[in-house]
């Protein structure tokens, strides 16, 4: 994975972990409310090399009950990143 990937993947994931605990959920809590296995949320939230797809964040975004527009809205400019 390229470095600029990881660096979005960061971001994605400090929005998740910010709105799961917001929200008062667990890992296990959220995945009974979307259609993503827990392990898979674990794993998106601890490993650097996770990626996911447009279904998952549609998925996590409903269990959250928020826009996914809310687990990516993070500063960055895709025309002048490398």
């Amino acid at each position: 994975m390229k470095p600029k990937d990881k660096k979005r993947l960061q971001k994605f994931r400090a929005n998740l972990i910010r709105l799961r605990t917001e929200k008062g959920l667990s890992v296990r809590g959220l995945s009974y409310l979307c259609d993503v296995e827990y392990s898979k949320i674990s794993k998106l939230e601890t490993d650097d090399e996770s990626n996911l797809n447009l279904t998952t964040l549609f998925e996590l975004a409903k269990g959250l009950g928020v826009h996914p527009k809310e687990l990516i809205d993070y500063e960055f400019d895709f025309l002048k990143e490398k």
